[in-house]
């Protein structure tokens, strides 16, 4: 991961100087400082991580750079605008401490709304919520209303909801919260992807490890006060120590190593402490679901999402795409060929294809019978009596006298 740290200095996506924010009870006097004279600056391509317990402001911090709450004092601009500013609100993606979905949607309806918000074209709001989906893992379970989604699959699909627009800031309060350790390590991943493609994100969290694993830089607050700023190697670096990692070493060799350092330092070092490294709990459990995986177990939980979404992942195949949609959208549709005189059909031809085809032919060729005759055939209309009718005059007849 770049250190945009080390890189030049840009226009800040996030400013905040001297930010406070003081809430108030019935009759206007204090009643909670949760914010207190607060400054730091969030650059381009950067992911920025704001750490500390619950109650340090955090939360707080950032609806105040949603436009959500106003501060009490000081100033903040979000892409060089005030946050209430409505026309940045399209570059920013935001997933809030806990997820307010429709109980009564589903996943893909969910996605649908969120996308038509931002007025995303249907195809390409589609095919996102088809990425997304795959993504969090949630397609098996896409049609499922939300109120019968678990803490953790809410919140997964509150992370899609966030990406839906393809922000350029991304602000997460708490994004692992819920989640499992595969989802944890999948959200840790792809905010790691999102800062390699150029995306800004700001991550809030008072899990450590969540921050150490992706922030380039970090504030620490503690009363809703800055207590340390700077980048993880920096701020966590012991320099009183040195590791060294070999292969396997016996305990002869291990010896001679710490002699030699007693003779090098005239008593002053030694080996403090000889082990072998072993992997974290999270790349254990890991190692153990992609085992189970590998063997098709079976699970009715929520299984491991896929690939970043495209959309994220490869800005340049996305670009492609639109310039391949583009051009087909703009190729001219030819022109039906018009049919020549020898083509075109006459009238018993068409008559002739259709009897051919059964289309109104009767089911034998006979001969309507004229009035009063009886059909060819029937055998059981005694002829005298049809004739003794016709010769009999009618009573309506004219001319006639009864």
């Amino acid at each position: 991961m770049s250190d945009p740290a080390t890189a030049p200095r840009k226009q800040p996506v996030i400013a905040c100087q001297g930010v406070t924010k003081v809430f108030k009870d019935f009759w206007m006097r204090d009643r909670a400082r949760a914010v207190d004279s607060l400054t730091f600056e969030v650059y381009p391509r950067e992911v920025f991580g704001l750490l500390g317990p619950n109650g340090s402001g955090k939360s707080t911090t950032i609806k105040m750079i949603l436009g959500l709450l106003r501060p009490t004092s000081g100033r903040i601009a979000v892409f060089a605008r005030p946050p209430s500013d409505v026309t940045i609100k399209r570059r920013i993606g935001y997933l809030p401490e806990e997820s307010y979905l429709y109980p009564f949607l589903n996943a893909r309806e969910t996605l649908e709304y969120y996308g038509k918000l931002f007025e995303i074209d249907h195809a390409v709001r589609r095919r996102r919520i088809d990425e997304l989906l795959e993504m969090v893992g949630l397609t098996h379970a896409q049609y499922r209303p939300v109120r019968d989604y678990s803490k953790g699959m809410q919140r997964r699909i509150g992370i899609a909801q966030a990406l839906i627009n393809d922000p350029d800031l991304l602000i997460l309060d708490e994004p692992t919260t819920g989640l499992d350790p595969i989802g944890t390590r999948q959200v840790k991943d792809l905010i790691v992807e999102l800062g390699r493609r150029g995306k800004t994100v700001l991550l809030s969290s008072h899990l450590l490890a969540d921050v150490e694993d992706c922030v380039n830089r970090l504030v620490i607050l503690y009363g809703g006060r800055k207590r340390d700023e700077g980048t993880c190697d920096s701020m966590l670096e012991r320099r009183s120590r040195t590791t060294i990692e070999t292969d396997a070493l016996d305990d002869a060799t291990i010896a001679e190593i710490d002699s030699l350092l007693r003779r090098r330092s005239g008593g002053e070092r030694s080996v403090l402490r000889v082990g072998h490294p072993r992997q974290t709990l999270e790349e254990k459990f890991l190692d153990i679901v992609e085992r189970a995986q590998r063997e098709r177990a079976a699970t009715s939980g929520v299984v491991h999402g896929g690939a970043t979404a495209a959309f994220l992942r490869a800005p340049e195949a996305a670009e492609g795409e639109a310039l391949i949609s583009g051009l087909l959208a703009q190729e001219p549709a030819s022109p039906p060929a018009e049919p020549s005189k020898a083509d075109e059909p006459t009238v018993p031809s068409v008559l002739e294809s259709l009897v051919d085809q059964g289309v109104g032919k009767p089911e034998a060729a006979v001969p309507s019978p004229r009035r009063g005759e009886p059909p060819p055939g029937d055998k059981s209309v005694d002829e005298s009596v049809i004739s003794s009718l016709l010769d009999r005059p009618h009573d309506d007849e004219p001319g006639r006298v009864p």
